[in-house]
């Protein structure tokens, strides 16, 4: 007498099916550093009765956005007439791709109607990158002027906290040169001076001693805002510069944002792991409810 064989299907193997599909496809390993980090919105709205204003702006983000996708620094004009003319850039931070350039300028245009609405300038500021525009004509910003800081809540002590001042200074004086001559033109430099890690960069129409002028001009003003504090962020309307100071030697030779990026990276890897472990429960549980339903059946040899 013939066997006759059935094929079995349980929901728990689609399941299984599903867990080894995940685990094939790769993991991330892109941090979102698209947050935002500050804004500024002109009080002066624009009476667009016309219409014309919102084309070209519209005009002006859409040519930023599909630029950013191929060169770290952008500058163009939207509109023909004197009254609505429209001047945009936007800038991501030299270590980028082009692709995570893309990332990180595409989400401004949300974020800029969500939180400025109709202005007639505006500027904002993600992690990795920032877009600003104004219209022609509109008031001209000095380019050393104070947007914007952040100040560390830890500060060194009155020794210096093992020569605290002397390695920030040794750091600013790297940064001075490192933007200055930067591989491709980038005004970027990021680096590490023992301890002390040192980031900061210049609006890539700066000519190079301007860039150099602006990067001393922020490193004066992070001394000034921030004192002795062990993290700054200093962000000025052609320049930024951040540093981290680790006094017990932690990241003293990898970057803040290298640190988050390694930090982020091992966390990816143990929800892979953890992942892993939950498939092979799964397959356990299909192999054994397998040999049992054959066992009941008679089919198992």
């Amino acid at each position: 007498m013939s066997i006759i064989k059935r094929h079995y299907s349980h929901p728990f193997l689609l399941l299984f099916t599903t867990l080894i599909l995940l685990l094939l496809l790769p993991v991330s390993d892109a941090a979102d550093n698209t947050s935002l980090v500050y804004k500024v919105c002109s009080d002066e709205k624009l009476h667009d009765l016309s219409g014309v204003y919102s084309q070209n702006l519209k005009s002006l983000l859409v040519s930023l956005v599909s630029q950013s996708s191929q060169k770290p620094f952008f500058t163009t004009n939207s509109g023909t007439g004197q009254n609505n003319m429209i001047m945009g850039l936007y800038q991501c931070r030299g270590d980028l791709s082009n692709t995570a350039c893309y990332n990180c300028v595409s989400k401004v245009p949300y974020i800029l109607d969500n939180l400025c609405g109709k202005v007639v300038a505006a500027r904002i500021q993600l992690s990795d990158c920032y877009l600003r525009y104004e219209v022609v004509g509109y008031k001209q910003v000095p380019e050393t002027q104070l947007l914007y800081k952040v100040c560390g809540s830890k500060q060194a002590n009155g020794d210096g906290c093992d020569g605290f001042e002397e390695k920030r200074e040794s750091a600013f004086g790297m940064l001075e040169n490192g933007v200055k001559s930067s591989n491709g033109g980038k005004l970027f430099y990021k680096g590490s001076y023992q301890s002390l890690n040192v980031m900061g960069q210049c609006e890539g129409d700066l000519a190079i001693d301007d860039c150099g002028d602006c990067v001393k001009s922020a490193e004066e003003q992070a001394k000034a805002e921030c004192g002795d504090s062990f993290q700054a962020q200093i962000y000025l309307h052609k320049c930024f510069l951040s540093y981290s100071f680790y006094p017990e030697g932690v990241s003293s030779t990898m970057p803040s944002s290298t640190a988050e990026s390694a930090a982020q990276e091992g966390t990816q890897k143990t929800a892979a792991i953890a992942l892993g472990i939950f498939a092979a429960i799964i397959f356990c549980c299909v192999v054994f409810l397998c040999v049992k339903d054959k066992k009941r059946d008679g089919t198992w040899k």
